[in-house]
């Protein structure tokens, strides 16, 4: 049996994003992502403009008169979700952890493919696979994932992005929309994410809390690594400290932000404190014009 609590948070999570979908994101996600190519639909008469390379020979020579092939989008697509959940995930400087905010933007962007006959699936990691669940389609098959990220416990503390690309490209053989949620507080893993961007439409999604980025001015602190259980001490009282917390987490995102451009990675940088689906609506659009130009 599910708690109550827990059932109560999977059910606002799906009304609020049910009707983000239905209100705004499912003409965006349809005109970010292409599906896997055009499908012959049927054919009719020529008309004057159409284009003559798609005319169907066989049936303008069996009648006589000019005939043209119509195809329409083949829209199925698999989307697939990676998702740290490891210890680092349930930090909470505002009302929301990383991890409750990971769970809602799967759960979005899960209806916005179902919504448009798309395929999902998940896969939760720490320093190991946790969870893996094959694509399929249906809003009872979202709600079980994000049911799985909310009811989550991790065996394990630490994170091991290496670990999940390298097990989602030994699963997954068709080429897939590949949405990797962390904050990336993890070693180096530029390797297998530049193997999987080239087989796969691999988007980065980084979630960071306002703690993250800012010290507040509290005096002596303790700062705790969730993954590792190490302790610092900090003086937030200091202007230079706080000045110098705040720089090591710009260039943090810099970094990031560097590794992914390099790779031609999408990114999107989301923060617990804000609203995401207005990130998420800004990347959708951006892809669109790329497609119309590219």
């Amino acid at each position: 049996m599910i708690p109550k609590e827990l059932a109560k948070k999977i059910r606002s999570i799906q009304i609020r994003t049910s009707k983000t979908v239905n209100s705004v994101l499912a003409g965006e996600y349809e005109s970010a992502f292409k599906g896997r190519g055009m499908e012959f639909d049927e054919v009719r008469e020529y008309q004057p403009g159409d284009d003559i390379r798609t005319i169907d020979w066989n049936v303008t020579a069996r009648t006589g008169v000019p005939h043209v092939k119509l195809y329409v989008e083949e829209r199925e697509l698999t989307v697939f979700f990676l998702v740290d959940l490891s210890a680092s995930g349930d930090f909470a400087g505002v009302e929301r952890t990383k991890n409750e905010l990971a769970a809602e933007l799967t759960g979005l962007l899960a209806f916005s493919a179902i919504k448009k006959n798309d395929k999902v699936g998940m896969i939760v990691f720490t320093d190991t696979v946790e969870i893996f669940i094959p694509p399929k389609k249906g809003i009872s098959h979202v709600l079980r994932l994000i049911r799985e990220i909310l009811y989550f416990k991790p065996s394990r503390q630490k994170t091991d992005i290496n670990i999940a690309l390298d097990f989602l490209g030994r699963v997954l053989r068709k080429k897939a929309v590949v949405f990797l949620i962390s904050d990336f507080i993890a070693d180096d893993f530029s390797k297998p994410l530049r193997v999987l961007a080239r087989r796969h439409d691999l988007i980065t999604v980084s979630i960071t809390d306002p703690r993250e980025r800012e010290l507040p001015d509290v005096g002596l602190i303790e700062l705790e690594d969730a993954e590792s259980g190490e302790t610092i001490l900090l003086d937030s009282g200091s202007r230079e400290v706080r000045q110098r917390y705040r720089q090591l987490a710009i260039q943090r995102h810099r970094e990031l932000n560097s590794l992914f451009s390099s790779m031609n990675v999408d990114h999107i940088s989301l923060q617990t404190d804000q609203d995401y689906v207005v990130d998420l609506i800004s990347f959708f659009r951006t892809r669109e014009r790329r497609r119309q130009h590219g």
